[in-house]
């Protein structure tokens, strides 16, 4: 499987790594290593996030990582990371349907 990053999933994660980065640069680091890692094992296992409750749609799914939602799409021979939210944060459906 291939993936491919949105632009909006790219801004996201840029946005969040130096939101992190004003309190501690070795923390945002880690967060960006870590999310990069997480979407990886996707390639594998593509199914192993849960299904996105807002949508409740198998092809949209989620893994949660710490407060933050990475949202992605499975396709055919490729997912589709759609944007990363903050949990607390209300998910606009037209983000990830377009």
């Amino acid at each position: 499987m291939r993936i491919i990053w949105s632009p909006l999933a790219v801004g996201r994660a840029s946005e969040i790594t130096d939101y992190i980065a004003q309190d501690k640069a070795s923390a945002a680091k880690k967060w960006v290593d870590t999310v990069f890692s997480k979407v990886e094992q996707l390639k594998s296992s593509p199914e192993i996030g849960r299904i996105v409750p807002e949508i409740n749609d198998s092809q949209f799914r989620e893994i949660i990582y710490g407060n933050y939602r990475i949202i992605y799409r499975i396709e055919n021979k490729q997912i589709s990371i759609l944007t990363i939210r903050h949990g607390r944060q209300i998910l606009p459906i037209n983000e990830i349907k377009a």
